[in-house]
């Protein structure tokens, strides 16, 4: 488990010379939404600056600062005379953060089949080949990882920087539901295969076509976040006296 700023960052460079380009606190802001993006901070769990602050080597004013931060990107969230709590999300807004994503990725599906060179394809195919082989050897945590940066590139390639970062604060505030998606052998199938298609879709330069096929990708996790939900709920309701 990494244990340092360096380590959760995993830069091969040295800490100081990171900060030469980026602020501390930016440091710590990243180092923390990796903590959460991984599940090591899960939904609900309780941060502690001073424990933080030791853990990744600063002072606490960069790590109340980066709470700060992420608290307005929607991350975190601070309750009054209680503390700061990795924000939980209901499923309500999530299905509504899917349906901004069915819009957003189609039309960047039908601007890649327009647009998108053909390095930009072979970047997509290894990314791809490396998800398929998380499948394989039933790694759900890698896959999940490789999953969000797969369509984090898609929404690169686009080339629309104000969406991009739009798109990464909305769907990072889905990490929860996306990851629960992913987490049985079945799923990951399905979800490999969707990807698959997403991929053969922008390749046939069918703007239209891409972007269906996008569209139906991002519907079907809404409705698989949905039906997990559901099954959850079930499952408390049935365990209560």
């Amino acid at each position: 488990m990494p244990t340092t700023l360096h380590d959760i960052l995993d830069l091969e460079q040295p800490t100081i010379a990171m900060l030469q380009t980026s602020s501390l606190t930016s440091a710590v802001q990243q180092a923390l939404e990796r903590m959460i993006t991984i599940g090591e901070l899960a939904p609900g769990d309780k941060l502690n600056e001073a424990t933080l602050a030791e853990r990744l080597g600063v002072s606490r004013g960069p790590v109340r600062e980066a709470f700060r931060m992420l608290e307005e990107a929607g991350l975190l969230t601070l309750k009054k005379n209680r503390g700061v709590y990795v924000r939980q999300v209901p499923l309500d807004e999530a299905l509504e953060i899917y349906d901004l994503r069915a819009m957003m990725e189609a039309e960047v599906g039908a601007l890649l089949a327009i647009n998108a060179t053909a390095e930009q394809i072979a970047a997509l195919q290894t990314m791809l080949s490396s998800m398929e082989a998380a499948v394989a050897a039933s790694d759900a945590p890698l896959y999940f990882q490789l999953n969000v940066e797969f369509h984090e590139t898609l929404v690169s390639f686009a080339g629309n920087k104000k969406m991009f970062l739009l798109y990464r604060r909305l769907t990072r505030e889905l990490d929860l539901f996306r990851r629960r998606n992913l987490s049985q052998q079945a799923l990951l199938s399905n979800s490999i295969q969707e990807h698959s298609e997403v991929l053969a879709a922008i390749a046939s330069r069918d703007p239209e076509r891409a972007a269906q096929t996008l569209r139906r990708h991002v519907r079907n996790s809404r409705e698989r976040t949905a039906q997990s939900q559901s099954l959850s709920d079930d499952a408390h309701d049935g365990a209560k006296p």
